[in-house]
C-alpha cells in the first residue's frame, strides 16, 4: 500500500468513526472515545518497554474505539471500521484484527460502507462465519441503543455525500 493510499484509508476510517460517534450522540446516547489512538500518547512514555507484538501489546493495539452506554446505562464496547463495500472479501490482516478484537474484547463491530444502504451495519462476535465473511445487520437493529430515525437518515446522507464519491476513479 502506498503512503497516499494509507493516508486515504486512515482518513476514511476516522471519518467513519466520527460519523458513528456524532450520530449516536445526536440520538441521545452517551459515547466515550476509547481505542488505541486515544491512549497512544500515554504509551509513548513506555516506548522502549512496550512490545506491540506480545500478548499485552496485541491487547492494547486492539482496544475498541468507543464505549457506548445503552438505554439502561450499560456500557457496550464498539469498534468502527470503514469498508467501501460491505461484502468484499476480508484481507488476512482484517481477519487477524477481528480475531484479536473478539479474543480480547468481544466488542460490537460497526461497519460503515459507502456502496449500499444501509451504510451503517453491525456484527457481533465472533464476526466471521465459515465462509470467511462478516454477517452484518443494519445498525438500526440494535435495540439497546436509541437511534433517532431522522438523525440516522441525516448521517446516511453524510456518508453518501462525503464517502461515496471516493469510489469514483480519479481523472488523470
Amino acid at each position: 500500500m502506498t503512503q497516499n493510499n494509507f493516508a486515504e484509508s486512515m482518513l476514511k476510517g476516522r471519518m467513519a468513526e466520527t460519523l458513528f460517534e456524532e450520530m449516536m450522540k445526536a440520538s441521545g446516547n452517551i459515547v466515550y472515545r476509547f481505542g488505541y489512538e486515544a491512549i497512544v500518547q500515554n504509551l509513548a512514555q513506555l516506548e522502549e518497554k512496550f512490545d506491540r507484538y506480545n500478548e499485552v501489546g496485541e491487547k492494547i493495539r486492539s482496544i475498541p474505539d468507543f464505549i457506548v452506554l445503552d438505554k439502561k446505562g450499560e456500557p457496550l464496547l464498539v469498534e468502527v471500521k470503514f469498508r467501501a463495500r460491505p461484502n468484499d472479501p476480508l484481507h488476512v490482516e482484517t481477519i487477524q484484527i477481528l480475531q484479536r478484537l473478539d479474543k480480547f474484547w468481544g466488542a460490537m463491530l460497526v461497519v460503515v460502507n459507502c456502496w449500499e444502504q444501509p451504510y451503517f451495519r453491525v456484527a457481533m462476535p465472533p464476526y466471521i462465519n465459515k465462509e470467511k465473511k462478516v454477517e452484518l445487520l443494519p445498525l438500526t437493529a440494535v435495540k439497546r441503543w436509541t437511534i433517532d430515525k431522522n438523525v440516522y437518515d441525516q448521517y446516511e446522507a453524510l456518508v453518501h455525500k462525503y464517502l461515496t464519491p471516493t469510489l469514483v476513479p480519479h481523472k488523470k
